[in-house]
């Protein structure tokens, strides 16, 4: 397998990086296309449908194929997959629940490879992205490998579009499932934060909706242990920032703690809204910000992927969740930098607003703050 990848700040410029991509006879068969929610995507897809090539996409919080990260922009990845090796799947989540149209997945993967595995991007469910896999899984009768993001919107938190030709939806899911005995596909959630403080204690949430902390509101608490004025007027946009700096760390006794972000906080009620499930009765601490040690952690991680699994690469997928790009600003791109020299192979990544996949202890599940690092290889 041969992986290329382009960038552009318009679809003109994608036109002009794609013919010169493909002028050395290369044909590839499989884009993965992530793209800012202000670029064209539609025109983009029909760019790259013109010469057979199916799409994976996702609009995106900022892209990058290199430790530069662009905002606004496009990157793509293609790659010369034999099509018998993979199928590209979208389904609608609007009229079933998110865990059936995940279901709909697996069952799809099971009755196209023996061995699937499953590369997924979804839109805005304002659910908890843990149905996405139990689905996936519960339609594979399993645990099967589950790596991806959720899309981003470049922070406006409206309207993130997940695509294929033809095809697009806020609300939808869009995967790439992968025939295992054909393409070697690994990978690993990482993130490096540091729990700080006291144990405290959910006392009232539904699904991912947390309406109080030790039985105070929720936004309060947060907003206390930063030492703010909990009277001053709060934007949306400062309890995102709020959430990226100070994630939760939800503590379990089987597996490693789980991240879980702030998305949005309610004025009127001041519960906050977390982008994955956090349950009454759960018991958390509060993240530090990051330094560089989080960074090492990270790439040691991933050199330890590496060197358990294989030491090579045809192509590597970076799902980095935008609360570490807000929360490391200038040092997001040396952790771009230091990932890519791990693999030395073809590379593309997007910031995006929650990841799927399986930290270094534990399962295949949906996590926030992390960085997913995904890596294939033909056999």
């Amino acid at each position: 397998m041969k992986a290329k990848t382009i960038k552009g700040n318009s679809t003109e410029e994608i036109n002009f990086a794609l013919a010169q991509c493909l002028s050395d006879g290369y044909s590839p068969t499989l884009a993965l296309v992530f793209i800012s929610v202000q670029q064209d995507r539609e025109a983009v897809c029909e760019l790259l449908h013109e010469r057979s090539i199916q799409i994976f996409g996702s609009t995106t919080s900022g892209e990058f194929i290199s430790s530069e990260i662009s905002n606004g922009g496009i990157a793509i990845m293609l790659l010369d997959i034999n099509p018998a090796y993979f199928k590209v799947t979208f389904q609608e989540t609007g009229s079933i629940s998110v865990f059936e149209s995940a279901k709909k997945f697996g069952k799809d993967g099971m009755q196209a490879f023996n061995s699937p595995a499953f590369i997924i991007a979804s839109g805005w469910l304002h659910t908890d992205g843990e149905e996405i896999i139990k689905g996936i899984e519960a339609g594979c009768d399993g645990d099967v490998p589950i790596f991806g993001g959720m899309a981003g919107d470049d922070l406006a938190l409206s309207e993130p579009i997940v695509f294929t030709y033809g095809k697009s939806s806020t609300s939808g899911i869009v995967a790439v499932i992968i025939d295992q005995d054909k393409i070697d596909i690994t990978g690993i959630v990482t993130c490096g934060w540091k729990p700080i403080g006291i144990t405290k204690t959910i006392t009232k949430s539904a699904g991912n909706i947390v309406y109080t902390i030790d039985n105070q509101p929720a936004l309060d608490v947060v907003i206390k242990y930063l030492g703010l004025n909990v009277d001053n007027e709060i934007s949306d946009s400062m309890v995102v920032n709020l959430g990226a700096y100070y994630p939760l760390q939800l503590e379990r006794e089987d597996a490693p703690p789980v991240m879980r972000t702030a998305m949005l906080g309610n004025k009127a009620d001041r519960s906050l809204i977390y982008a994955g499930t956090v349950p009454q009765g759960a018991k958390v601490r509060f993240s530090l910000p990051p330094d560089f040690d989080a960074i090492d952690t990270v790439v040691d991680e991933c050199v330890e992927l590496k060197t358990n699994e294989y030491n090579k690469a045809d192509a590597v997928i970076m799902f980095s969740c935008i609360s570490r790009h807000l929360s490391f600003g200038v040092m997001t791109s040396e952790e771009i930098e230091r990932v890519i020299n791990v693999w030395n192979a073809p590379f593309i990544g997007f910031f995006c607003y929650g990841e799927f996949g399986k930290s270094k202890a534990g399962k295949h599940e949906f996590h926030n703050n992390t960085c997913c690092v995904v890596a294939l290889k033909e056999k």
